[in-house]
């Protein structure tokens, strides 16, 4: 029954499937497997760097607001330390993506790989993957 699945339905069933279980939503047949392998990993890979940089953003804002002595301090770290947990967090579930990616063989492209194996190298290592100055 689920190879005779529309693509239509097999693409709204695999946007609903959380992080944890994507991948192994690509063993069921071709047409899971790209739909995971050319979309939705991708989509959610480049969703994650988006929200990253947006909450970046929010902190260099913060930074600013500080410095002008519109916020006290107090306001100031405990903003701070919320979007920096926030970011390591969606930094974990990007990573997350991009490693279960690379080892099911879904990054045929060798800057990609190269891109995923420093990150995960540095997190490893308890660096910042995106040197973004907030670990």
């Amino acid at each position: 029954m689920l190879d005779q699945l529309p693509v239509e339905i097999v693409e709204r069933i695999v946007a609903k499937i959380p992080d944890t279980d994507l991948i192994a939503a690509s063993k069921v047949d071709r047409v899971w497997w790209q739909e995971v392998h050319d979309r939705e990993a991708y989509k959610r890979w480049k969703n994650y760097a988006t929200t990253i940089g947006d909450v970046y953003c929010e902190i260099r804002a913060l930074g600013k607001h500080y410095i002008k002595r519109k916020i006290d301090w107090i306001t100031f770290e405990d903003v701070n330390d919320l979007y920096k947990r926030w970011i390591n967090r969606l930094t974990e579930d990007q990573l997350y993506i991009m490693e279960k990616m690379l080892r099911n063989g879904m990054v045929v492209n060798p800057q990609e790989r190269e891109t995923i194996e420093y990150a995960l190298s540095e997190q490893r290592w308890g660096g910042d993957p995106w040197g973004l100055g907030v670990v």
